[in-house]
């Protein structure tokens, strides 16, 4: 489960893995009473699901899904289907790009090239070293997508999906590169939150692009608004 955070508008948003879904809803309907109904927002759409003392919930699923009867039950089949998706992560430095089989890895790089700090220094000096620092970050990006093109394109034909992390303008440019058109087309899933791209980090992404997207507003939250 993603860490909770306030939603715009009231109540608060988290991830829930799809296979502990079933027990978060009878977590929330063990505190705020049964299901008095549930309600799809169309093909693809979220699920509302409401509670005895009104607490609302919408679901997210990370994927497409096509609402069928029981609501709740075709969406939780819907999310837990394993997916395959390609992720890359890029920061000014470093890079981890993979292909993941629902939760599992299949196939990964990770790498890094030397960007300079900052400097302290003034003038020609400090005009110098923002070129070279550019230049630098340039050839980061057309080494990572280097690695991209080689491990991730071999796959593209069955991905389901692109997760992409890091620097967004550092991904912006590595999908702007001609080669990886098969990835840059792909349905984009949301930023991925990620610090340094490690193997450890790269590991720990399917928590967030599988998680099911929460948004629960309670009465309480109701009130204090």
């Amino acid at each position: 489960m993603n860490r909770a955070r306030p939603a715009a508008g009231g109540g608060r948003r988290l991830g829930v893995a799809p296979e502990r879904l079933g027990r978060w809803l009878d977590g929330v309907a063990a505190r705020h009473g049964a299901v008095t109904g549930t309600r799809a927002d169309g093909p693809d759409g979220p699920v509302a699901v409401s509670f005895a003392d009104g607490t609302a919930v919408t679901l997210r699923a990370p994927f497409g899904w096509d609402p069928e009867p029981p609501l709740l039950t075709s969406f939780t089949v819907a999310a837990r289907r394993p997916r395959r998706v390609a992720v890359v992560l890029v920061r000014r430095g470093r890079w981890a790009v993979g292909v993941f089989d629902g939760g599992d890895l299949v196939v990964s790089k990770v790498d890094s090239r030397l960007v300079q700090g900052r400097t302290a220094a003034g003038g020609w000096s400090q005009q110098r070293f923002a070129r070279r620092r550019d230049n630098q970050t340039a050839a980061v990006v057309t080494a990572a997508a280097d690695t991209a093109a080689r491990v991730l394109l071999p796959h593209a034909a069955g991905l389901d999906a692109l997760a992409p992390g890091g620097d967004r303008g550092l991904v912006d440019d590595l999908l702007a590169d001609p080669r990886l058109r098969p990835l840059a087309a792909l349905r984009r899933l949301p930023a991925l939150e990620v610090g340094e791209p490690t193997k450890a980090v790269l590991l720990e992404t399917p928590q967030q692009f599988r998680a099911v997207d929460v948004h629960i507003v309670e009465p309480g939250d109701l009130t204090a608004g």
